[in-house]
């Protein structure tokens, strides 16, 4: 049987506030990040500290996700729990105070504001976070989605020697 099977996989999860805007963005970038990489054993996934299960992501963020060729439209929003942050390996939060509940929750060193994780700093430094697009215009989502990109490219390039096959 071969071992990399059965491995557990490698559980990525990003936070924000309403899991609507910021962390479904990072989510669908990571995912076809990670595809394209060929990583078959990580999964990734995403909450909010403030989220309401089962809402859709955004007009903005569908839209700026789309302009890109990803599609949101099977979102649906998932409340923080204390077992997602135990079940996740890596916690990538979009602001401080994201970083402080989830912190709460137990995730210890296994969290870092985004931001802070793709430039090498240590999780709890302060950095600045992700600005929130909710009810901006179009323009501040399509934003918002470039500077995670961005974020997300640099993050899996720390995260290739840990998961790559």
């Amino acid at each position: 049987m071969d071992p990399s099977t059965d491995a557990r996989p490698y559980r990525l999860l990003f936070v924000c506030t309403g899991n609507t805007c910021r962390s479904p963005m990072a989510e669908v970038i990571a995912r076809q990040r990670i595809e394209e990489l060929g990583w078959s054993q990580v999964q990734v996934g995403s909450a909010g500290v403030a989220a309401w299960d089962g809402s859709p992501a955004s007009g903005g963020s569908l839209r700026a996700a789309a302009a890109r060729g990803l599609d949101l439209s099977a979102h649906t929003s998932s409340y923080l729990t204390p077992e997602l942050v135990e079940s996740a390996d890596l916690i990538l939060t979009m602001s401080f105070s994201h970083h402080m509940r989830v912190l709460e929750l137990g995730a210890g060193d296994r969290s870092a504001i985004l931001t802070a994780f793709a430039e090498g700093l240590d999780g709890a430094e302060m950095t600045s976070g992700i600005p929130d697009p909710i009810g901006g215009p179009d323009e501040e989502y399509a934003a918002t989605f470039d500077v995670l990109d961005g974020l997300i490219e640099k993050t899996l390039v720390r995260l290739e020697p840990i998961v790559k096959p």
